[in-house]
């Protein structure tokens, strides 16, 4: 029976891939390792079969913790857990460099003591910083690191950790990279989501400056597809960034989402842009599609299709996440402008 060690596997893309991999190995057994920080949430984990999924609450900074929870043998970390929305890491960096880097350091650790056989280190593209407006210009693995938030330099240093554990101490080690993630189950505060949500009860929709900055999109489902392959398929010490060759503009994005609900363009309210924005993120995932052959089954418009229906039918989910420290959260983002949600 293979076991697989998911950090952050309660949170949006984590618990996805949770679903994954129970679907695909219907023998494995998937060990789920998260703090329930604000974004974890146990409801993402809702109908899991409790005897192959196993949920244990803890930090991964905390080496003893992790040490404990760690079966000997066992297949792979996948390590999802982090500090990740830009906007928080601005206003405080030091979850970001303590989750993000020090974490990262403690599973590497720990994955060499007890014997892991493959530890996936799940990045973004962000670590790559800002393109051009320039449809001919994208990110490529050998792309250099540039990061501009807080947020992003904190993942760059923890792929540092990671490359350095596979030179080092020869441990093997597979990193993804990826875009804006759409779907079910994501945290309203990062855009998509909290323009649904907002949209389906007639709330302004804040969109940062002028709504131009491009962003490149991919249904979280294709993307934990993405993970699984280089988890089973990829080179060791190698990288691979993840794309559905699908640029978007923020605007364009917002407009999509009430058009497809039947709401008026009205509800966007432009916002004070957030400071060092980055204008454009592209993927070129040419050595995922070439060397793993993984494609994306899902159209923007298909999966828009079904995060909407998704959330139209988990209000009750939408309404507990939107309460408490979100509602602070929201506040003092975007208060002075656009009011409460």
């Amino acid at each position: 029976m293979r076991k697989f060690f998911v950090t952050g596997g309660a949170g949006f893309i984590g618990s996805a891939f949770v679903r994954l991999l129970l679907d695909e190995f219907p023998s494995c057994e998937v060990t789920n390792f998260d703090a329930l920080t604000y974004a974890g949430n146990p409801d993402n984990l809702e109908g899991l079969d409790s005897l192959r999924h196993y949920f244990i609450k803890g930090d991964i900074c905390d080496g003893d913790a992790v040490f404990a929870a760690l079966a000997e043998n066992t297949d792979a970390i996948i390590n999802f857990a982090a500090e990740s929305h830009v906007d928080r890491s601005i206003a405080s960096a030091d979850e970001f460099l303590r989750t993000n880097i020090l974490g990262t350091q403690v599973l590497l650790d720990v994955a060499r003591a007890r014997g892991v056989k493959r530890f996936l280190q799940v990045s973004t593209d962000e670590v790559m910083g800002s393109l051009p407006d320039d449809e001919r210009a994208f990110f490529t693995e050998d792309s250099p690191f540039r990061p501009n938030s807080p947020y992003a330099a904190s993942k760059a240093a923890a792929e540092h950790l990671v490359r350095a554990a596979h030179h080092t101490f020869g441990l093997d080690t597979v990193i993804t990279r990826c875009g804006n993630n759409y779907g079910p189950r994501q945290f309203p505060e990062k855009f998509l989501p909290l323009l649904l949500a907002n949209a389906l009860n007639d709330e302004p929709i804040p969109v940062y400056g002028d709504g131009l900055n491009v962003r490149d999109w991919i249904y979280v489902d294709d993307h934990c597809r993405a993970i699984l392959l280089a988890l089973e398929k990829g080179r060791s010490g190698a990288t691979y960034n993840i794309g559905a060759r699908n640029e978007r503009r923020n605007l364009e994005i917002a407009k999509s989402i009430l058009d497809q609900l039947g709401k008026s363009h009205s509800l966007i309210k432009f916002v004070k842009d957030r400071p060092g924005h980055d204008r454009r993120y592209a993927i070129d995932p040419t050595l995922v599609e070439t060397e793993l052959g993984w494609r994306p089954r899902e159209s923007w418009e298909s999966g828009l299709r079904k995060m909407i229906k998704w959330y139209r039918s988990h209000t009750d989910w939408l309404e507990r996440v939107r309460s408490g420290a979100y509602r602070e959260y929201y506040a003092r983002q975007y208060g002075a402008e656009v009011g409460a949600p």
